[in-house]
């Protein structure tokens, strides 16, 4: 079968493969709002002082960052029902392995941007009797976004196409339904169509992101 010389052939692919883009925004999104707030809160152990608290979070960061997030996905699927007797869905398992993963980039790229932020304006700001949640929260963090935006921006494009690593465990979503396609009719066109969900996204991306930019450009270097 050709799909691009048939219209009426290519939308019922575009449908198909619509319902397994599902899956795939609900992979993409559930990953950036655990993986956000667990990437800030990673960041900020790692810089612990007390080496009890930092090690480990060493440790954690080295793993993800160091181990396939294939052998992750595999590891969370099958290694929780062993270890704590808790069956998960596939969908669900593939949510944590990723969120587990990005956490661990994102932290390093957050321990970057804070690191990045002079001494002089923590002590600046205990002159003016702020504490230290107002000094992170008022003063630190507005600008550390600034300056992660564009690696940020980086991992949520990686990320984008990494869903598709979710069909390993047969998660229904978009790389497996294009495969799956692509095998009962002896094409490779699915793939190619496939590819162009993936583009679209990421552009929507680029463009927030570009957006976002522009909107922080008020704290200037």
């Amino acid at each position: 079968m050709r799909y691009f010389n048939n219209p009426e052939a290519l939308l019922r692919l575009i449908g198909t493969l619509s319902d397994g883009f599902g899956n795939t925004l609900i992979v993409f999104f559930a990953t950036l709002v655990f993986s956000i707030p667990l990437g800030m809160l990673v960041a900020l152990l790692r810089m612990n002082r007390h080496k009890a608290v930092s090690m480990p979070v060493s440790l954690y960061i080295l793993v993800m960052r160091g181990t396939p997030l294939m052998l992750q996905l595999f590891a969370v699927y099958f290694a929780i029902p062993i270890l704590f007797g808790v069956n998960i869905d596939r969908l669900s398992a593939t949510v944590i392995a990723f969120s587990l993963n990005y956490a661990a980039y994102f932290a390093e790229i957050f321990r970057g941007g804070i690191q990045s932020i002079p001494v002089g304006q923590h002590e600046a700001s205990q002159v003016l009797g702020l504490t230290r949640l107002q000094t992170f929260f008022h003063i630190v963090l507005p600008q550390v976004v600034k300056r992660v935006l564009l690696p940020v921006s980086n991992e949520v494009i990686t990320l984008v196409k990494d869903t598709s690593l979710a069909n390993v465990i047969a998660v229904s979503e978009l790389f497996r339904a294009a495969k799956n396609e692509a095998s009962r009719t002896a094409s490779i066109e699915p793939l190619f169509v496939a590819g162009v969900f993936y583009l679209i996204m990421n552009g929507l991306v680029t463009l927030l992101f570009s957006y976002l930019n522009r909107r922080m450009s008020y704290y200037k270097e």
